[in-house]
Parts: structure tokens; sequence; C-alpha cells
């Protein structure tokens, strides 16, 4: 488990579209949030970044990257993003290290081994974490308005 106000761990990882896109990039420039999510076309993850994608003038507002991150490929990223019409970057941890990085992957989901978890973690521009929740349930949604209190904090 990550502590609060420690510094979030660097990745690069693959958009939709195959460009490496690092947490570092944003460093100074915007607050981010990570979205880890379980698996792509599910129906509480789509619900949950549809959400996201519905409030994505908030949280630009906040001055906030959104980061949607799972174990899928980026090929089945790309189709997901494509079909619910999301606004923001996805990521994929196709090689889990980002997700164990995190302390966000399910040993054993429904026989599938190293799944990410659903779990949001708010770093600032100087790169800590300032809230995160890591939720064993996959059916639960995150906390939507802690996140956004949490990104009022840093405006």
């Amino acid at each position: 488990m990550l502590d609060l106000n420690s510094k979030a761990p660097e990745f690069t990882l693959q958009n939709t579209n195959g460009d490496k896109i690092s947490l570092s990039d944003y460093k100074r420039e915007k607050n981010v949030v990570l979205l880890f999510f379980p698996l792509a076309f599910t129906s509480t993850c789509t619900k949950e970044l549809c959400q996201t994608r519905d409030n994505l003038k908030l949280y630009e507002s906040l001055e906030a990257e959104i980061l949607g991150i799972s174990v899928d490929t980026f090929y089945t990223l790309k189709e997901f993003k494509a079909s619910q019409n999301l606004n923001f970057q996805l990521l994929s941890d196709f090689n889990k290290e980002t997700s164990q990085n995190y302390g966000v992957l399910y040993e054993n989901f429904y026989g599938m081994k190293g799944v990410s978890k659903r779990s949001v973690f708010v770093i600032n521009k100087e790169g800590k974490i300032v809230h995160s929740e890591i939720l064993e349930n996959a059916s639960d949604l995150p906390n939507f308005k802690m996140i956004e209190d949490s990104l009022l904090k840093l405006s």
C-alpha cells in the first residue's frame, strides 16, 4: 500500500495509439487521476469510465489529466475507447508492472492471474499521492466525490 504524500511510482505505458505515455509527462503541468480498472468491455468498468467521460470538463477545470489503466492490450483498449467515445487516455499495463508497483493486482480474478483492482490515485503536480482508493470488490465504483474533493484542495 502506497502512503499518502509519498512519491507516486513512475511508469511508462502505451496508449491506444501505441505511443508511450509516462507519469512524468505531467509533472509540474497537471494533477493526474489514475483510474486502474479490471477489464475493458465489462459492465462496471464501462459505467466507471463513461461517468468519468461525462464529467471530464470538471476534471479539466481542476487541472487534472485522467489516465485509465488496465492489463488489456492497447489494441483492446483502442476498441473499448472508440466504442464508448472515451475522451481521455487509456493505457495498457499488459506486463502488469505498474499495477504491481501501485499494489493493485488481484492474485486471482475469476481464475485470471494478475488483473488490476479497481483503484484510484490522485497525484499532484509534484508527483505526490494525495488520495487513493483500492476496491477489493470489482463491482464497486470509486468514490467520485472524494476524487473531486481531493482535486479541489489542490486548486
